[in-house]
């Protein structure tokens, strides 16, 4: 490169450098707002993205329009009123000193999907793959995919944009989220918008913002970590900044009098928070853009990466959903997936072993209000920690919402336990959620669960105080089971599905949907 040609881009970068915040920026919005998006209804739809300073925005929509002014870092919000259900596109206009038309918007139910690879697997590998992605023309469903990132500060924007759902669209698109949308679709009847944002292999702390953290006092550890690293971070920024600062100085003087460039130093240091695996490091990429987009709730398919846990979990659970409904701004409903049977089969009556008790945690996460808990202990695969039955999984997640938030009168859940009676030698337990009665099931594959008439309830288990344990003799009673055994004269606790891969439990309710593993010990 010539002297001159050297000059000129010195003067270019400089430009850049230098003039560059001064320059005319066009309207631009958020990426999570776009063609094809389907809106929140019946809650006011916030509607943001960013302009020059003091730049005037104003945004048509649905017989509305609102106006904004770009405050000083050049962001700009309204917020429509609570729009009506529409299946009919429609247009959106966002003008300032450019204009913007989003085109085919619909009006319905908007969900986020997220957690790790269970919610990652796509619908071209779950049961009869071919079939469903043939049959995926839902023109009122769409469907975006937050593309994977890591960051150690939040971010405004992420790769990905909103598809209409066709055979096309599905097949790679979250086979849990799909089929939860599906249910809906067809139970409601209207437009639904679908939010995937997820990697494989990933803790929950990563989805966790740094309120979460700070909102749970067993954290404060990782709150600590979170906090010294931001403050780590933005000193190094600042010392980058000036050292920018002294080296535009030094190389418009060189360039002034036709001296060599100095180098440039190095303009951005490394977060520690910025990966996959670190607190905080998945929201800032990949939650927070989505942030304040309005939905009905959030689904989440996650625990494997964090298995070896117990009661733990249950309090990092609380900072996640906390946290994002914090900076949301309102509590919006959580529904999650207990982890399915994995492994080998449990041959130990005392149970305990693998993911037996962050599967205590993921049901005790049902004490923080708006959530609610697929269980899928008899849809797992021993040899494979993905099972291919996501139509079930995803169809017992769209129960609760439809109980929770449409108002269906619906059997949501399985029994779970409530209580228990020592009655002589035997242990009475009752259970929330019979519906139509206590069953003895069996479930295979994507067939309705069948009850087994004089079937024989298995994977119960029941101790005395010596806290030894004994495969337990269990049988219906009305509506509750009674449980004991000969090696158990004086009972005190029971187990149920206790393990890893708690294989044959089959206790159901009569609309077909398995009982919650528990423990009525505190061992």
């Amino acid at each position: 490169m010539s002297n001159g040609g050297v000059k000129t881009f010195w003067a270019a970068v400089l430009a850049v450098c230098v003039l560059a915040p001064a320059a005319s920026a066009e309207v631009r919005l958020a990426n999570i707002i776009g063609s094809n998006m389907v809106l929140q209804r019946e809650m006011p739809v916030p509607i943001w993205g960013w302009a020059d300073a003091g730049e005037k925005v104003t945004v048509k929509f649905a017989g509305q329009t609102k106006t904004a002014t770009a405050a000083a870092d050049g962001k700009w919000t309204v917020k429509l009123d609570a729009l009506e259900t529409s299946a009919k596109p429609a247009d959106m206009t966002v003008a300032g000193a450019n204009t913007i038309t989003l085109k085919n918007i619909l009006v319905g139910e908007v969900w986020i999907g997220s957690g790790q690879s269970n919610m990652e697997m796509g619908v071209g590998g779950c049961l009869d793959a071919g079939k469903v992605v043939a049959a995926a023309k839902y023109p009122t469903m769409r469907l975006i995919t937050v593309r994977k990132a890591t960051s150690g500060t939040p971010r405004e924007s992420f790769s990905g944009s909103w598809q209409v759902c066709s055979p096309r669209s599905a097949g790679r698109f979250s086979a849990t989220l799909f089929f939860f949308g599906q249910k809906l679709h067809k139970e409601l009847g209207v437009p639904i918008g679908l939010i995937h944002s997820s990697w494989g292999g990933t803790r929950v702390e990563p989805w966790t913002p740094p309120c979460g953290f700070a909102a749970v006092k067993s954290l404060k550890d990782i709150s600590n970590a979170v906090s010294k690293a931001n403050a780590e971070y933005n000193k190094a920024l600042a010392g980058s900044i000036s050292r920018i600062e002294a080296w535009v100085t030094m190389a418009k003087k060189a360039l002034a009098e036709n001296e060599p460039i100095p180098g440039m130093p190095s303009t951005m240091p490394k977060h520690r928070m910025n990966s996959s695996g670190a607190p905080t490091g998945l929201y800032n990429a990949m939650i927070h853009p989505l942030i304040p987009f309005a939905v009905r709730g959030a689904t989440w398919y996650q625990g494997e990466s964090n298995g070896g846990e117990g009661m733990s979990y249950f309090e990092k659970k609380k900072a996640l959903i906390g946290g994002w409904r914090e900076l949301w701004g309102y509590d919006l409903s959580f529904y999650f997936v207990q982890l399915a049977n994995f492994r080998n089969p449990n041959t130990n009556p005392a149970g305990g072993d693998g993911w037996a008790r962050v599967r205590d945690a993921q049901t005790a996460t049902l004490s923080v209000p708006k959530t609610g808990m697929a269980v899928i202990i008899d849809i797992g695969m021993a040899r494979n920690i993905h099972p291919k039955n996501k139509q079930d999984v995803g169809k017992r997640l769209a129960l609760w919402a439809l109980a929770k938030d449409y108002g269906k009168s619906i059997v949501y859940s399985g029994p779970m336990y409530k209580g228990m009676k020592r009655e002589g030698k035997t242990i009475r337990l009752t259970f929330d959620h019979v519906g139509g009665g206590l069953i003895v099931g069996q479930k295979e594959g994507l067939a309705p669960t069948k009850e087994v008439p004089g079937g024989t309830l298995k994977q119960f288990a029941i101790a005395g105080a010596d806290k030894k344990w004994a495969w337990a003799d269990a049988k219906i009673d009305g509506q509750t089971v009674v449980v004991s055994s000969d090696k158990i004269p004086a009972p005190v606790a029971v187990r149920y599905a206790y393990s890893m891969n708690p294989q044959g439990c089959n206790l159901y309710n009569k609309e077909g949907l398995p009982a919650v593993p528990f423990r009525t010990d505190k061992w």
